[in-house]
């Protein structure tokens, strides 16, 4: 199984019966970085080793990812979110900065939201705000995500189906949504299949989630007027022109203090382009 090379691996308990398995590297002020989907704390390897130079780069893999637990529930991203303190504080570490990518971005966005005193600063990598996302996704151009929409039907029929071709089903992402393939070397892209082979239950109840509870708890912040506090920087690829939405609008809604990139890479954006990645981050970290 790859590692982060010179990063040291441990279980951290941050819930009652769940750990997660965490990579920690490096020294300085913190910043945690969650992963996406179909991948583990691996796609950051590269991002982390360059900030680690100056910073504690905490890379866990997810409730119901990796070799993290999978318990049978609490995946809505506020749980989540509430783990990624957890994982924080029994580090040492009360405030620290947060980075997420895909399904990591929108734990980190429910964090930011939920914890506006523990998050620092908060970067979310090629996501809308899940009340955004279902907003924008209509009609043909919908076809895009139609693996939301499977995995956000009731138990049974979907984590079935995937289970009957695993590596079809994961493999699709990883080679639909990148525009260097060689970004994610054999060795890499064999671990994250491995690891969602056997996370298909969790996996499906995260993206269940963001069709269920995360609705509700995004419908009453945006009703209550929250707003993320914290410097804001979104990398994002252009997807309001392929789908029809202003994304620094509705990001703009969400946050005051919002730096929005565009990128011209693929979605795995950290492995394809780790050192703008990471110059976004040390950006944000300095606001």
């Amino acid at each position: 199984m790859p590692t982060i090379s010179d990063f040291d691996y441990q279980r951290v308990p941050v819930a009652e019966g769940v750990s997660l398995n965490a990579a920690v590297g490096g020294s300085g002020p913190p910043i945690v970085l969650l992963h996406g989907f179909p991948q583990t704390h691996l796609m950051w390897r590269h991002v982390a080793r360059d900030l680690a130079a100056d910073h504690t780069v905490i890379v866990p893999d997810l409730r119901g990812y990796g070799e993290s637990d999978k318990p049978s529930d609490g995946y809505s991203k506020r749980t989540m979110a509430a783990d990624t303190v957890a994982l924080a504080r029994v580090l040492g570490h009360d405030r620290f900065a947060l980075a997420g990518h895909d399904r990591g971005a929108h734990v980190a966005f429910r964090a930011g939201l939920d914890h506006p005193g523990t998050i620092t600063h908060l970067a979310c990598l090629d996501i809308l705000p899940t009340l955004d996302m279902w907003d924008v996704m209509r009609g043909a151009s919908a076809a895009v995500g139609f693996h939301l929409y499977l995995m956000a039907q009731p138990p049974g029929l979907p984590e079935q189906l995937i289970s009957g071709a695993p590596d079809a089903f994961f493999g699709h992402f990883l080679d639909a949504w990148t525009n260097d393939p060689s970004a994610i070397p054999p060795d890499v892209r064999a671990a994250y299949l491995d690891a969602c082979r056997a996370a298909v239950p969790s996996i499906v109840a995260d993206y269940r989630a963001s069709a269920g509870i995360d609705v509700d708890h995004d419908t009453a912040d945006r009703e209550a007027g929250n707003r993320l506090r914290m410097p804001v920087t979104v990398l994002q690829q252009d997807w309001g022109a392929a789908l029809g939405y202003d994304a620094v609008a509705l990001w703009g809604a969400w946050a005051a203090d919002l730096r929005h990139e565009t990128v011209t890479c693929g979605h795995f954006m950290a492995e394809e382009a780790p050192a703008e990645v990471a110059k976004s981050l040390r950006t944000l970290l300095e606001r």
